[in-house]
């Protein structure tokens, strides 16, 4: 049993509240490296470049959080002709920094309140000592899948977590939380369905951020106009108008009841214990949260792939496709508003950069620059319980260019798609060559010897990330994926004749090196190839 966390008779319980505390770092338009509290995070909005988590989901669990009190404070726009005033002028997020921080006092804000801990359940408070392990659960990258060691050591390893990182490590449990089973007794604390934990809010898909300058450029560019009440802010899991699920049995999702609900959600039941000094966490209790009935509102930044059963759904987080490969669904976003079979979400996060500055045919030349945008696309790979890995990309965004950014990307990436189907061909070419009586157990080991894709995959990313700034910039997109087609062609070439050098000198060796690299010349001479890959426009 673990020790007991009784305080002495008469010590002050610690407290820490991340309005006044310094809770997050951030990077201030000189560059430096600041730690600042939820406060000054939006009284400094545009004076920071941006905020900085350890994990670009972190980060992102921190932009949600500032949102959801952005919309509390109810500072955000009614409409999206508001909307587009408000980018363009950088309204002040004043309003929110004031009402964060003239808080009532009977409206707790401490992360060890014993009734109401800043985003926790208390409920959990007679178990924490006697079921709770380490506080390195609370972290989706270090958690594993609970069993990295068979004694769950790695679980019980004694050493706290300072507070500020805890504080944000279970902002990115309420939001990217894997699925599967939690380390937590339903039978002996508050239900059999507290240990099923279900998938967070956005780990089933990938995240778009629109980016801007500053800080407060970035959120306000992703506060989503309503007309509505902001619903209620979720400060602690005993506190609010809402009924909170129970854990005898599995519920439904409940009803979102406005944007600020959504982004402050507690998609964990999470408790931690502090340090006596407050400084830390040294132990932790997790289980099942909240479920919320997500409808096509809630998911205002999603963008739609198709599945290999040719069903459409919000873009995800895949292991072994990097992001940039899919780059085109953002894009699609502005340039296909209307593509038939679209999910009407209203007009969306899309279809608001459309009416910023520069989206008009004719263009106002009085009006103020187009803001600089950038399209941040994260996602987090995880199979049950155990987070694989974080994948992110950063896409230029321009308005008025959105078609073009699509075509190009979209061509870009059927470019390198066939420079890689043409690169397994001549491997396989080449292994039927150097390999005339195989066994089958060795045939993929042999085919990967001649097999140049990864080296291919590494090599695109940059000049398709340069092809997409040169389309922002306002260059030709046919001429500018001309010389994209050129490099990659190129290259892999180059790569695929570097597998072959390990072939023998001898006459089978000149036989298999001849045979693939006409298979590739073939394969990127094809009728159907791109014709960018000929040297002709599409």
């Amino acid at each position: 049993m673990a020790e007991s966390h009784t305080l002495p008779r008469g010590a002050i319980p610690p407290a820490w509240d991340p309005r006044h505390q310094a809770c997050a770092e951030a990077l201030t338009s000189k560059g430096e490296r600041v730690e600042l509290s939820l406060v000054g995070l939006l009284e400094q909005a545009d004076e920071l470049l941006t905020v900085n988590g350890s994990t670009p989901g972190e980060t992102v669990a921190l932009l949600e959080y500032l949102l959801a009190i952005c919309y509390a404070s109810e500072t955000y726009p009614d409409s999206d002709s508001q909307w587009r005033t408000w980018v363009e002028e950088k309204h002040p997020l004043d309003q929110a920094a004031a009402w964060l921080s003239g808080r009532p006092d009977d409206e707790v804000w401490d992360l060890f309140h014993p009734t109401e801990p800043l985003g926790q359940n208390a409920l959990l408070t007679p178990f924490l000592d006697r079921h709770g392990a380490g506080p390195a659960q609370l972290v989706i990258e270090q958690t594993g899948d609970y069993n990295q060691f068979f004694d769950h050591h790695h679980l019980d390893h004694p050493t706290p977590l300072p507070v500020a990182e805890a504080f944000r490590a279970m902002l990115t449990q309420h939001v990217y939380g894997p699925a599967g089973r939690a380390r937590i007794s339903g039978k002996e604390t508050l239900g059999p369905t507290i240990t099923n934990l279900a998938l967070g809010r956005l780990i089933s898909r990938i995240r778009v951020v629109a980016l801007g300058s500053t800080l407060g450029d970035t959120l306000r560019l992703n506060l989503t106009p309503s007309a509505e009440l902001p619903g209620t802010f979720n400060r602690s899991w005993t506190t609010g108008p809402q009924q909170r699920r129970g854990f005898r049995t599995k519920p439904g999702g409940r009803p979102v009841s406005g944007p600020a609900d959504l982004h402050s959600a507690l998609g964990r039941s999470v408790l931690m214990r502090p340090t006596a000094d407050g400084t830390a966490v040294d132990r932790v209790l997790l289980g099942a949260g909240e479920l919320l009935d997500l409808q096509p509102v809630h998911l205002q930044d999603a963008v739609y792939a198709q599945t290999p059963d040719g069903r459409s759904k919000p873009l995800w987080a895949s292991a072994t496709r990097a992001l940039w490969r899919d780059a085109h669904a953002l894009y699609a976003g502005v340039a296909d508003l209307d593509a038939p079979g679209a999910v009407d979400k209203g007009v969306d996060l899309y279809g608001r950069l459309s009416l910023l500055p520069g989206a008009e045919a004719f263009p106002d030349p009085d009006a103020s620059p187009s803001p600089t945008i950038n399209l941040w696309a994260v996602g987090l790979v995880a199979k049950q319980t155990t987070a694989i890995t974080w994948v992110s990309g950063v896409f230029p965004f321009a308005p008025g260019l959105g078609a073009q950014l699509h075509h190009a990307s979209w061509r870009g990436s059927r470019i390198a798609e066939h420079v890689a189907t043409s690169l397994a061909k001549a491997a396989y070419t080449a292994w039927t060559i150097a390999y005339p009586n195989p066994k089958p157990a060795d045939k993929s080991g042999q085919i990967a010897r001649f097999d140049a894709r990864g080296m291919h995959w590494e090599a695109a990313e940059e000049p398709f990330n340069v092809l997409l700034d040169e389309t922002a910039a306002g260059e030709d997109a046919d001429e500018s994926l001309l010389s994209y087609a050129s490099t990659l062609h190129s290259a892999a070439r180059r790569f695929l004749t570097e597998r072959l050098d390990s072939l023998p000198r001898n006459s089978r060796g000149a036989q298999t090196r001849a045979a693939a690299l006409r298979r590739f010349d073939d394969e990127m001479a094809h009728p159907k190839a791109p014709a960018e890959l000929q040297g002709e426009t599409a």
